[in-house]
């Protein structure tokens, strides 16, 4: 195996220290192919050159590697959480990968316990409850995270029903002058026109934030001691007040159906494994009521748990110390270590997890020392513990069928656009879709969007929009034009920058074959589609073919996707750029239904695009609004004085000056800001 590497990267193996630390291996594009871990980098990295792997999915990896980085570490736990560190932020081929698609949510109750301080607003003194995703503010208490939107927002109305406790704006609190709906039917105490006083709405927010954490039978206990001292003074409405919140807070806890609450904080993890694809779920537990699960699914499941199992394999066989547990690690065990190594990083860790696999008891170490908490590992769990984890089982298994239900009725309709469009992608995996649209109304903040479908799904995170300028409004044609012009210029330019050549001759494209058609090849990782869609008949794709012919790209990936009669779904036909008849697949096609799927994605897109930007102008958006020192009341005042954001941006800095609550400075900024 040796042979095919270079003489400096064998050198660099051997000079090799026998220390603890992570490896990362490169290919010829400088493509990240594996990141691992190690006790002794020598041996292990040696083991990966020193051997014929023959043609298992480790040897066609070592095959690639041209180079090779190294990081030597204090100890073991130090490499682990390094290794996940670099295969969350770097996406390695060869590694199990679970991707974040968004970051979880909270529930944020404003401020602190904090006395607000002297001249503060009046609803400084009365926190609200509010729905939150994002960065954590220390001005702030935050309960969670909450593994989805829904158990959120439940528990926003658990805590409205038991405590009633404001949710309403900041801005709305200092403007009302009598009690909301939400007072009339009992979900808030109308701290906004002083129907409670600040200690009283304090006790209901200390009680709703135990309630939060699990105590909640010290709450009842102290809701009861409240009671019965309000009776004993005769203050029988006040006591029923809170015989009426006792009587809520025991039908929730009821509702929550959880028969023991000794588990304050627990995730709940179980793997799933079927068809080369798997699924981990999890379960949370927070404050000792059960909130509800999500499921993930990794990528390269497949590659890498066959990498992985070899390169133990060999360090068993070489007598080497292995740095994982048990002594085979089935795929389901590489899957759960790979999602909690990975989903920890920037996720609060509870103190238990209960796992559906036996994972390793380094790998528990490590998170205990990155969080400096005592984190435990329950395999077999009993009583609550088990049912919630049967309960997990069950849902990854029923989430991992959805997945691969979905994943074939989308490879079919995959297989049958490719066999309609007569088309032979080197791969059905890769087969890469983009499809345009433009957007606007009657001309205004006009905005094309791209949208691309490629592995048999949408691929969000590579979608674009263009906001078009320079053209007459409203005219579609020319919209096209510019968005296909300064897309696929650049993507050739980057073609040719990544084979190194030189500009070709005007009207011959770098990249062009004998035929003067350029290549979808692949090239670095930049790569033309092998299809493109435009929204539209006739008019729009000759506009797309005049782009594709002078940059000297196959007019065959151009197709239009013309609405039917009475533009009704179903009856769309498609418009070729190269010559060929149009082409009603039928309303039943799983062709046509791919196309519709990609066609309406970027017609959504687009719209949204265009409906922000639409908005911004309008009522004083975008960059009015990012200007440090301008909050509502300002904007509006500048909104109102110049009449519309068009207007502040005409006015020069003597006029802004003059506008109330604008000093010349801050005026300044905002004439620099807009021009």
């Amino acid at each position: 195996m040796s042979d095919i590497h270079s003489e400096q990267l064998l050198s660099e193996v051997a000079t090799l220290p026998a220390l603890p630390g992570v490896y990362r291996y490169f290919d010829a594009d400088g493509q990240l192919l594996y990141v691992g871990k190690a006790i002794n980098l020598k041996r292990r990295v040696s083991s990966y050159f020193h051997k014929d792997h023959g043609g298992t999915r480790i040897g066609h990896m070592v095959s690639k590697i041209v180079r090779m980085e190294t990081t030597v570490v204090r100890s073991e736990a130090e490499a682990l959480l390094l290794e996940n560190n670099l295969i969350k932020t770097l996406n390695p081929k060869y590694n199990i990968l679970f991707r974040d698609d968004k970051s979880y949510p909270y529930l944020k109750m404003t401020g602190t316990h904090a006395k607000p301080p002297p001249g503060a607003p009046a609803s400084a003194s009365f926190p609200r409850i509010v729905y939150y995703r994002g960065a954590v503010e220390k001005k702030h208490r935050y309960f969670g995270p909450f593994p989805n939107a829904w158990a959120v927002k439940e528990s926003i109305l658990l805590l409205q029903k038991v405590f009633r406790l404001r949710t309403c704006e900041d801005t709305v609190f200092s403007n009302r002058t009598r009690p909301c709906l939400l007072y009339q039917i009992k979900r808030c105490t109308a701290p906004c026109v002083n129907y409670i006083s600040a200690e009283a709405y304090g006790q209901d927010v200390l009680d709703a934030e135990r309630f939060l954490l699990g105590e909640t039978q010290q709450v009842l206990d102290a809701l009861q001691t409240r009671m019965m001292a309000h009776a004993d003074r005769l203050e029988f409405e006040q006591a029923a007040e809170l015989r009426n919140q006792m009587s809520a807070l025991s039908t929730v806890l009821h509702q929550q159906a959880v028969d023991n609450v000794s588990d304050k904080d627990v995730d709940i993890l179980a793997v799933q494994v079927q068809g080369g694809r798997a699924c981990v779920n999890l379960a949370m537990v927070r404050g000792g009521r059960h909130l509800g699960d999500r499921p993930y699914f990794p990528a390269q499941v497949e590659d890498a748990t066959g990498v992985y199992q070899a390169d133990m394999d060999e360090g068993r066989q070489e007598g080497l110390e292995v740095d994982v547990a048990p002594p085979v690690l089935s795929v389901e065990v590489q899957v759960l270590e790979a999602f909690i190594a990975q989903h920890y990083i920037d996720v609060p860790v509870p103190p238990t997890l209960i796992t559906s696999e036996p994972v390793s008891p380094a790998l528990i170490e490590a998170l205990s020392l990155q969080t400096g908490v005592h984190i435990s590992a329950v395999h077999q769990p009993r009583e609550q513990r088990r049912i919630w984890l049967e309960m997990a089982r069950k849902d990854a298994g029923l989430a991992l069928a959805r997945l691969l239900a979905q994943e074939g009725s989308q490879q079919a309709r995959t297989r049958a656009l490719v066999d309609a469009l007569g088309l032979v992608p080197d791969r059905l995996d890769t087969f890469r879709v983009e499809c345009f649209d433009i957007s606007h109304t009657a001309g205004e903040a006009t905005q094309a969007s791209c949208v691309v479908f490629q592995g048999h799904k949408m691929q969000s995170g590579e979608y674009r929009r263009y906001a078009i300028d320079h053209i007459t409004p409203g005219d579609d044609y020319a919209a096209m034009r510019q968005v296909l012009t300064r897309r696929y210029s650049k993507m050739l330019e980057a073609i040719r920058a990544a084979e190194n050549v030189d500009p070709a001759p005007s009207g011959a494209p770098a990249d062009a074959g004998s035929d003067g058609v350029a290549s979808a090849v692949p090239t670095a990782g930049v790569r033309l589609p092998d299809l493109v869609l435009v929204d539209g008949g006739k008019g729009q794709v000759s506009m797309a073919r005049e782009v594709f012919a002078e940059l000297g790209i196959d007019l065959s990936l151009i197709v239009g996707v013309e609405k039917g009669e009475g533009r009704k779904v179903g009856l769309e036909e498609l418009v070729f750029a190269d010559g060929r008849a149009k082409v009603y697949l039928g309303k039943d096609s799983a062709a046509l239904m791919l196309v519709a799927q990609i066609r309406d994605e970027a017609h959504r897109f687009a719209i949204t695009g265009m409906r922000a930007q639409r908005a911004r102008v309008r009522v004083g958006g975008g960059k009015l609004e990012e200007i440090p020192g301008i909050g509502p009341k300002r904007r509006a005042r500048l909104l109102q004085r110049f009449g519309g954001v068009r207007g502040v941006a005409a006015a020069s800095a003597q006029d802004i000056a003059t506008v109330e609550g604008i000093s010349k400075e801050l005026a300044a900024e905002i004439y620099r800001a807009l021009r």
